[in-house]
């Protein structure tokens, strides 16, 4: 069957490229595997290398040597005090350099595989201590090293192996971002497992940060996706700056125990840059096709001579084009913060942001399905074409927010922790949207104007401990958490010129003259909407391990109250000619108990098997074309899965399996498309496979497979199904939407991305990527009426060090990266209005200089 015309028959004729995209993976996995043992195990020190490592503080200088050398350095801060090294130029083994550095000091260092130990000569072993950007303990909300995160804070709130943890959870270091350089959380996200971040299309998303609220970019499992900001939940447009960003976390499966309003499908999760414990100072310019340049700035250092107080501040400034005509990024922002370590058991850390984007580049107008996904009269609409008006085009956004986290041991069983944020957000936006009218060359266009504001109090505070039961070792935790939204929207539509056509293959702007203001000479309409909510939860947690085996146990109780909404219209319609008068709404206080339980077992030779059951709990907002208010969504998973760490290695590949139950699951109204309808419930069930891998400290790979099979299971809607006569989309009779597939949720998805610094010393110092993405097809509505068609996409990259050849240039670095290579036209999803493109090839570089 043919994906453009469209039925929900023509399942069979993506099946090859599914098995292809999955063996493709599986073939990357094995890679994995099979080359462990033989390289990275093999790997020895005996290898002689350049170091260019000038005289300084020997922490410094070891901080320097680890970067150098891509080892991880165990040390304690303490015996290092008041040492100086000497410089170090030349070829030498990594234990030659080492010794070097150490002459003098009274101090030793081994090299053990990827670990640098350094001690007093008297052996002492000495704890996990980070040292700069290198780990032996890896920082749970840290960078990282290469693509590997082996802690995480993600799901459980404590400092936990992630092998240690019954339910998937994936982490993109720091590594990872700069060698795929993604402009936003979407890009970054594209090469992680059960995610589907660009559903409404880069370009017509533009460089939006925040997909929240812009109806659910990000799908996980086929639900709706929530982000947060350490630990608590954001609304802010810029809370996704990568430039501000130490890592990003995906936990796929329910979260509400810990995390309270999130979806069955998972949250993102990301953490802010931090003051750092030795200095870091780093500036870069960038540059790219549709006109982009940028400058970044990232420098932390202490205040104090002990390094007790620290600072760190980073910055952006932006401005570029987009792929679409008329529309604009520009952005400017900055992230100070200031930790201070008041004594050895006490802690505190000050974050604020502020970032102004007079032009988000967005276009979220979206195409008609001819030209796009279906044949055009005249071929296919470009993706460069604008269907607004340029003077009435602008969508621009300010961002403000302060946050503290505050840490505290009482003693080695019992410690507190509290993070803080309060941040705000307006944005106005001036645009012309598509009203749902056309033929098969113009399309019906609305001038509309619309303000958003929105303000968020948040607050997670909780005990955590450790204590002993017999045998059993127990990681305990005890919170409350709160949250106060206040959101309010102004908008107004201007019917004044009628159907304000355009030509979708030649359009003709002309100068739009507004009319709004209600008077005689406007046929204008429009209102506000305000909401508020406060939400407050009290939750448990214990870890409990015993030998190899972790068990899970945690619950929680939301309350959910003084939530209002007030819909300010008093008129009538001109499009629809219906009479809307001023309502208020008080929604029902409402209370939820979430929990979930979870057993994993971590065998001796790094095999980790588990099982987990978890619920979730989402008060909904909004009422039907009845005036209904909808009941919260409650969703239920099971999952199973294997976890596999090969010892002694960074190398952690992963595979689970799960089923899904979301009551009550909210669609736009296929009949009354201005208002939602409840779906009823959605049933999600499928697998993923993944692998993080530092290979060997010159190869470096991500690669994932995940299939998610998404219906309609129990509901009472029905929908008309769209057909086409010639260029003419009509719609049929109804049918029910049971057993249908969800739209916009791609069935396979797969990736595979490998890094490679290239070890001859004719080339030393260049750097090469690339990776593949494969997006399996996915409907159009909950008819199933059309089929968006799958896609796969090229990225590729290569960067250059100049100080391996040229030594008065140690720190600075080039930097190019291209992704969708062959420059695909490609449809992301489609609505009954609109469907959305994909980004073409974009370009983008940089030259960096840390010193």
């Amino acid at each position: 069957m043919d994906t453009a015309t469209g039925t929900p028959h023509g399942v069979s004729q993506t099946k090859n490229s599914a098995f292809a995209m999955l063996l493709l993976v599986s073939s990357g996995l094995c890679v994995v595997y099979e080359t462990m043992p033989r390289s990275a195990l093999a790997e020895t020190t005996t290898g002689v290398k350049p170091y260019h490592i000038p005289a300084q503080a020997l922490s410094t200088a070891l901080t320097t040597f680890g970067q150098q050398a891509h080892r991880q350095v165990s040390v304690d801060p303490k015996i290092l005090s008041g040492h100086q090294s000497a410089a170090l130029n030349g070829n030498f083994t990594e234990q030659e350099a080492l010794a070097r550095l150490l002459a003098g000091s009274g101090l030793t260092g081994r090299v053990s595989g990827n670990v640098v130990s350094v001690s007093t000569t008297s052996s002492i072993t000495l704890g996990p201590v980070r040292v700069g950007g290198t780990l032996a303990h890896q920082d749970p909300t840290g960078p990282g090293v290469g693509y590997f995160a082996e802690n995480t804070m993600a799901g459980t709130k404590t400092d936990t192996p992630i092998t240690e943890i019954p339910n998937s959870i994936y982490v993109i270091t720091k590594q990872q971002m700069v060698d795929q350089q993604p402009q936003n959380v979407m890009e970054a996200l594209r090469y992680t497992p059960g995610v589907y971040a660009e559903a409404l299309g880069t370009s017509n998303s533009g460089s939006a940060d925040n997909q929240n609220n812009a109806g659910g970019g990000f799908l996980q499992r086929g639900f709706s996706s929530m982000q947060f900001v350490d630990g608590l939940q954001t609304n802010s447009e810029s809370a996704g700056e990568t430039s501000f960003l130490e890592r990003v976390e995906v936990i796929n499966g329910p979260a509400s125990v810990m995390y309270g309003q999130t979806s069955p499908g998972g949250l993102i999760g990301m953490n802010l840059k931090k003051p750092t414990d030795v200095p870091l100072h780093q500036v870069s310019l960038g540059f790219g096709n549709w006109g982009r340049y940028e400058a970044t700035l990232d420098i932390s250092d202490k205040i104090t001579k002990s390094g007790n107080l620290r600072y760190r501040i980073a910055a952006i400034g932006d401005t570029q084009g987009t792929q679409t005509d008329y529309a604009k990024y520009h952005r400017v922002g900055v992230l100070p913060s200031l930790t201070w370590d008041i004594d050895s058991k006490t802690s505190l850390t000050l974050i604020g942001s502020y970032v102004y984007t007079p032009g988000d580049g967005t276009y979220s107008a979206g195409y008609p399905a001819h030209g796009t996904l279906l044949p055009g009269e005249y071929g296919r609409i470009a993706r460069s074409t604008f269907l607004g008006e340029p003077n009435w085009n602008e969508t621009a956004v300010k961002s403000a927010m302060f946050e503290y986290l505050f840490s505290h041991d009482f003693n080695k069983y019992i410690r507190f922790e509290q993070t803080f944020r309060w941040e705000k957000s307006k944005s106005a936006s001036r645009l012309l949207s598509l009203s749902g009218g056309y033929d098969a060359t113009h399309v019906e266009r609305t001038p509309m104007m619309q303000d958003i504001g929105n303000t968020t109090i948040g607050m997670d505070a909780r005990f955590t401990g450790k204590i002993k039961t017999g045998p059993l070792s127990h990681t305990w935790v005890v919170g409350i958490d709160f949250r106060k939204y206040d959101v309010s929207l102004g908008y107004q539509y201007d019917y004044t010129q009628g159907d304000n056509l355009i030509d979708i293959y030649n359009p003709v702007y002309g100068s739009y003259t507004p009319c709004y203001g209600y008077s005689s000479n406007c046929s204008d309409f429009g209102g506000k909407s305000t909401f508020s909510q406060f939400q407050e939860g009290l939750y448990f947690q214990d870890q409990i391990k015993y030998k190899g085996l972790s068990i899970l146990l945690g619950g929680r109780n939301d309350w959910v109250g003084n939530t209002n909404y007030i819909r300010s219209i008093d008129g009538t319609d001109p499009s629809n000619g219906v009479t809307v008068t001023n309502s208020k709404t008080r929604y029902a206080n409402q209370s939820a108990f979430t929990w979930r339980a979870g057993l994993i077992y971590n065998f001796k030779f790094g095999l980790a098997p588990y099982f987990s059951y978890s619920t979730s709990f989402v008060p909904q907002q909004g009422f039907d074309v009845n005036g209904k208010t909808f009941s919260p969504l409650t969703g239920k998973q099971i999952e199973a899965g294997l976890k596999y760490k090969i010892p002694e290695t960074d190398v952690l590949l992963t595979a689970s399996a799960f089923h899904i139950d979301e009551n009550h699951y909210v669609i736009t109204d296929p009949n009354n498309t201005q208002f939602s309808a409840d779906a009823g419930r959605v049933t999600s069930k499928g697998f993923e496979v993944s692998a993080h891998a530092n290979i060997t400290k010159n190869i470096h790979i991500v690669a994932s497979y995940s299939y998610t099979d998404a219906q309609y299971t129990k509901t009472n809607l029905t929908t008309r199904q769209i057909y086409t006569n010639g260029y003419t989309i009509s719609r049929g009779e109804a049918i029910s939407q049971k057993g249908k597939y969800v739209q916009s949720v791609p069935r396979n998805m797969a990736s595979i991305f490998v890094d490679y610094s290239l070890p001859s010393e004719a080339l030393k110092g260049f750097g090469v990527n690339g990776g593949i993405r494969y997006v399996g097809f996915t409907y159009n509505d909950a008819a199933n009426s059309f089929k968006i068609p799958e896609y796969v996409l090229f990225d590729i990259g290569a960067r250059y060090d100049f100080s391996q050849t040229f030594p008065v240039l140690k720190g600075l670095q080039a930097q190019l990266s291209i992704s969708n290579l062959t420059n695909k036209y490609y449809v992301t999803s489609c609505t009954t209005n609109a469907c959305y493109l994909g980004q073409g090839r974009r370009v983008y570089g940089n030259l960096t200089y840390h010193w």
